[in-house]
């Protein structure tokens, strides 16, 4: 039997021996922490602090902007000197909070006090984890209370668990399941108590042996949680992608994994999870990898949330001379950024610096009609046919033939000879659609 896998993909290349072995390091707050209000999928979080306040490390410093969204807490103790417009990763300037490190690390009364699932409620569980602020760390942002809240939770019969890390180059997640095996198990099993009907499934693609092997030996305590040996493929970590692998069921843009019984969620954020419902922790810190071939010194990073992009370079040594190119995340669906001088946030990932531009270097000529983009479509999408509806403007067309069904992921750009850049142009299409619809109703 063959490894489990779904149908397309591509094969970048991978670049974790990188930082693979790198352990992960706590790094230490700056003196001046920011904290963008527009960290996660939905409606920004809105200050609850002004300036001149004194804050504790573990403090809500925003609270959730409505029911699509979540709080964001203080990862340091200090004073709010501003709240003000500053620049993200991706380019734009939003309202942030700023705080003045005091490096007392005063915290907030209760932060770190153990709890014990069995005394907890699964709406206890819910809570905690609503109250912490987790959001999705794959990538997404997604409030994770409100995944971990279907409306048919007898229904759901499977708990994914996405060890995958299929995006070129990242191992924060690999150094996860590598160093915090126990952790992940129990906020594995903190999900599970919610769901009584199901069992817990954790995805990790073949190139991760040791992860395999250690998540293997650990789940064997619990007979509702096994492990399952993925591909390494692109982008094998993909929500619709992990689903149809593991169970075989396939959703689309208008359904939830839970409307076919699976509830999935990232390593880091399941590590989140354990620390809200456990340790009664707030998310105020990620891992974050630095790498990429034009890195001084590959590292894997334990950072509290509101450092700067540039202070985690420098503490891996830097990038060198040759330096070109900055990724926020990875190289398939990372932000370019213009400006390393940015905030981390709760989706921060990885910190990627390269030689050479591709997406620059690129010179863009007609389509071929090689039928490439087609084979490496995972959603069986003809990226071909939908930008040329594109280029005649054509909406209806754009959506009859999928657009909306487009996850963004990059293959097709990837393997296109004529260069086009045709994620780009379905992401920024797939935005005004739904732009459209919102004014109309």
């Amino acid at each position: 039997m063959g490894l489990k896998t779904f149908k397309r993909g591509v094969h970048p290349f991978g670049g974790k021996e990188i930082t693979k072995d790198c352990p992960i390091v706590i790094l230490d707050a700056e003196d001046i922490m920011v904290y963008p209000l527009s960290q996660n999928l939905g409606a920004p979080s809105k200050a609850i602090v002004k300036k001149g306040d004194h804050v504790l490390m573990g403090q809500m410093i925003a609270e959730a902007g409505g029911f699509i969204g979540a709080p964001i807490f203080s990862s340091v103790s200090g004073e709010v000197t501003a709240i003000e417009k500053r620049l993200t990763a991706n380019g734009s300037k939003v309202d942030s909070i700023v705080i003045k490190n005091d490096h007392l690390n005063e915290k907030v009364e209760g932060f770190g006090k153990e709890r014990k699932l069995e005394d907890l409620s699964d709406a206890e569980i819910v809570e905690a984890v609503k109250n912490a602020g987790v959001v999705g760390l794959g990538g997404a942002g997604f409030p994770t209370y409100v995944k971990l809240s279907p409306k048919n939770k007898n229904d759901i019969d499977t708990v994914i668990i996405n060890g995958a890390e299929c995006e070129p180059y990242l191992t924060s997640d690999y150094r996860l399941l590598i160093e915090k095996p126990e952790e992940i198990l129990m906020g594995t099993q903190a999900i599970l108590k919610i769901f009584p009907n199901a069992k817990a499934i954790i995805g990790i693609e073949d190139n991760k042996p040791e992860a395999i092997d250690i998540m293997t030996r650990i789940a064997r305590i619990d007979d509702r949680i096994d492990v399952c040996v993925l591909k390494t493929k692109y982008p094998q970590g993909g929500e619709r992608q992990l689903i149809y692998a593991v169970t075989g069921r396939k959703i689309h843009s208008k359904m939830l994994p839970a409307d076919k019984g699976c509830i999935v969620d990232n390593v880091g954020t399941v590590f989140a999870i354990y620390e809200a419902v456990y340790k009664n922790i707030p998310l105020i810190h990620n891992i974050v990898t630095v790498t990429g071939e034009a890195v001084n010194k590959g590292a894997n990073y334990d950072v509290p949330l509101g450092v700067n992009h540039r202070y985690i370079l420098e503490s891996a040594g830097g990038a060198k001379e040759t330096a070109v190119k900055f990724i926020s995340g990875g190289p398939m669906m990372g932000i370019a950024m213009g400006n390393i001088d940015v905030p981390t946030v709760k989706t921060t990932s990885s910190i990627l610096v390269f030689e050479k531009d591709d997406v620059a270097d690129a010179i863009e000529t007609n389509c071929i009609h090689c039928g490439r983009c087609v084979k490496a479509c995972p959603q069986s999408l003809v990226p071909q046919l939908i930008g040329q509806a594109m280029k005649k403007q054509n909406v209806a067309e754009f959506e009859k033939l999928g657009g909306m069904e487009c996850i963004e992921c990059g293959s097709c750009a990837y393997v296109c000879p004529a260069k086009i850049p045709l994620t780009q142009m379905f992401k920024l299409r797939r935005v005004k659609v739904r732009e459209e619809k919102a004014k109309q109703g």
